[in-house]
């Protein structure tokens, strides 16, 4: 049975001309195209990485299939493994025998005790007005400290390399089950104390964050590339979903490679 495949692309990211290309070269290759996101056996997501983001996202953080990247020359692609320069090695490398695929763990974010969204690569907290924001930190039930400034990152592995990075959060190896907490703009003096570097958490450990109510209620939070704005927020909690997604695998194109390449 041949193995069914999804496109997941934005307006702006191609044509539905490029599209068409690339389905009737999957036909090509014995792939199914599918208008189905929730039981194709590959979601190729056509564009920069905020668009993979969103493919993940709006096609539900599936487990049981493989997300593929694929970008064009003026688009950033951490999560990219292919071109749009050469289509058909993206379709003879889901065909080979010796596939492979990595799993890219997934965090939870539970507001007010509700039913947590998941995360791929970063949520977020941050003051949406001109104010620092007062949070309680806790790591399980044991008071860490209380952070003020302009709001707090916690990454997967994964999203270290994105807006953990731009505030000198450490870049983590996507194979170590943990997550990572990084400040924005800290207050540090004779008043206000944090640790003031990033902190590195294991699988079974949860974050709680507690807003303090001071007039700062309305903060904006960030989701993977999707941002809220929700009032009265009291507490935050964050841990390993123990879920993943899968990612093709290639012998020349590894996580490290991804780096290599985006950054230096």
């Amino acid at each position: 049975m041949a193995s069914s495949i999804y496109f997941y692309y934005t307006k702006e990211s191609v044509n539905s001309e490029e599209v068409d290309s690339l389905a009737a070269l999957a036909h090509t290759y014995g792939f199914e195209v599918s208008k189905d996101r929730k039981t194709a056996d590959i979601i190729i997501c056509l564009g920069d990485d905020g668009v993979y983001l969103q493919g993940v996202r709006n096609t539900g953080f599936r487990n049981d299939c493989l997300y593929v990247g694929m970008t064009k020359d003026n688009q950033a692609g951490l999560y990219s493994d292919f071109s749009f320069d050469s289509p058909k090695k993206m379709f003879e490398a889901l065909s080979s025998d010796n596939l492979q695929a990595e799993k890219f763990p997934i965090i939870d974010v539970s507001i007010n005790g509700e039913t947590p969204f998941y995360c791929l690569n970063e949520a977020s907290l941050r003051s949406s007005i001109i104010k620092t924001i007062a949070i309680d930190v806790y790591i399980n039930d044991t008071y860490l400290e209380r952070f003020r400034g302009d709001g707090l990152i916690v990454a997967t592995p994964t999203g270290s390399t994105g807006y953990n990075k731009s505030t000198q959060g450490a870049i983590l190896d996507p194979t170590i089950p943990c997550f990572q907490m990084t400040e924005i703009a800290s207050l540090n003096n004779n008043y206000y104390r944090t640790l003031g570097t990033s902190l590195v958490l294991s699988k079974d450990k949860k974050l709680r964050l507690e807003i303090i109510q001071d007039g700062n209620d309305y903060p904006i939070i960030g989701l993977d590339n999707e941002a809220y704005s929700i009032r009265n927020i009291k507490d935050i909690t964050v841990g390993m979903s123990g879920r993943y997604i899968q990612m093709i695998k290639l012998p020349n194109n590894n996580y490290w490679e991804r780096i290599k390449r985006t950054f230096l």
